[in-house]
């Protein structure tokens, strides 16, 4: 797995202006589930844009916390398409989505318990032996803490990637809208991560309720999320970094004009990093 650099969400409204532009994006994010279907236009687009750029398939339907086997027909699907473009990686959600074949199309969060653990290790397990292949998981905003959760979001994922061998996509703004939610060290929760567990941050914009926040991805990124993206890349070093809207989506132009921004961040903070390996502050002479 490599190092891709700054990415974009690629979303159906920039279809034609990604392959009339080819914009100086590194690399594209694409929903997993548009492009399962043979045949038709979003296939079509995928190869198109696959000719011209590294893609990451970002899906919905693992369904990692609930109790049910994975969904086999939906992991075949998934094994053809990435036998087809070639992804640089395959990414999902530390949630549950769904119970007995209905599907709450809302990325649902989990205890984070010593059981809850063992189950979604053994799943991410069965999965990444059908696709043969390791997964990357993204932890999820959260807005309540389960009664029954005796284990720190940072221990969990920890274990989770060690015991089953998948990596973390880490979503600087979910980390920031869960610790807000939660009255938690959004910081400290960076920190406690294992520096080599990430592959990959996602960066978002939220809507903030005054109490509480909402992970809305309709909004610029905030400037605290940016500090916190500063701290994450202090911790964990050059990280391919992916740029989301879902919502309120504006013109090309202006989402590349904000990765560019997470690209100068990155870099900044990297330099800074070397620079303060190369030259530590000299002690104080003893008199």
């Amino acid at each position: 797995m490599s190092i891709l650099g700054f990415g974009l969400g690629l979303r159906s409204q920039h279809y034609d202006y990604v392959l009339e532009n080819l914009p100086p994006v590194d690399w594209f994010e694409l929903i997993t589930e548009n492009y399962l279907a043979p045949g038709g236009r979003p296939r079509v687009i995928l190869h198109k844009i696959r000719e011209h750029y590294p893609v990451v398939l970002h899906g919905l339907s693992f369904n990692i916390g609930s109790n049910e086997p994975p969904d086999l027909h939906y992991l075949q699907q998934l094994k053809s398409l990435i036998r087809e473009v070639q992804p640089e990686w395959v990414s999902d959600h530390i949630c549950w989505t769904g119970l007995h074949g209905r599907t709450s199309h809302d990325l649902l969060p989990i205890a984070y318990n010593q059981q809850t653990l063992n189950e979604v290790v053994a799943k991410v397990s069965q999965i990444q032996d059908v696709l043969q292949q390791p997964v990357v998981l993204e932890n999820p905003s959260i807005y309540l803490q389960f009664k029954s959760a005796d284990m720190s979001e940072p221990d969990f994922i920890n274990a989770l990637c060690e015991r089953s061998g998948c990596r973390l996509l880490l979503d600087v703004n979910n980390v920031y809208v869960s610790c807000f939610n939660l009255a938690q060290d959004a910081y400290a929760q960076i920190s406690s991560l294992k520096s080599d567990i990430v592959q990959q941050f996602h960066l978002a914009g939220h809507t903030h309720n005054g109490n509480h926040i909402i992970d809305t991805h309709d909004q610029p990124v905030s400037d605290p999320v940016w500090d916190l993206y500063r701290h994450a890349c202090r911790h964990f070093g050059a990280t391919a970094t992916l740029l989301e809207r879902d919502d309120h989506i504006p013109p090309m132009p202006e989402l590349i004009a904000e990765l560019e921004l997470a690209r100068r961040l990155q870099q900044q903070t990297l330099t800074a990093n070397t620079h303060a390996a190369t030259f530590p502050d000299k002690p104080e002479p003893r008199l």
